[in-house]
């Protein structure tokens, strides 16, 4: 049902798109090395490294169905960790 006068442009930075909150149970099905919990959540360290190494991961794909807060906090600190392991490898 249209609203009318409800269309409108908003100016943003950036902009946050949240979709699904569970992990993609091909995720796990597909990349040997992934340990999960008991509800497909994939398990990582500190640093968001999977039981995988150099495969990180974040978001609902680790913690279920969470904020987009979360995620993206975990994406932050993914980035610089996925930096400092590449650094590593020259």
């Amino acid at each position: 049902m249209e609203i009318p006068g409800s269309e409108f442009v908003l100016d943003v930075d950036t902009v946050i798109m949240a979709l699904g909150t569970s992990p993609n149970p091909l995720i796990r099905s597909t990349t040997p090395g992934l340990e999960t919990n008991k509800k497909g959540c994939l398990i990582v360290n500190e640093d968001e490294m999977t039981t995988r190494d150099g495969v990180f991961a974040g978001g609902d794909a680790v913690t279920g169905a969470a904020t987009v807060i979360l995620a993206m906090g975990a994406g932050k600190k993914g980035a610089s960790a996925i930096d400092a392991y590449l650094q590593t490898k020259g």
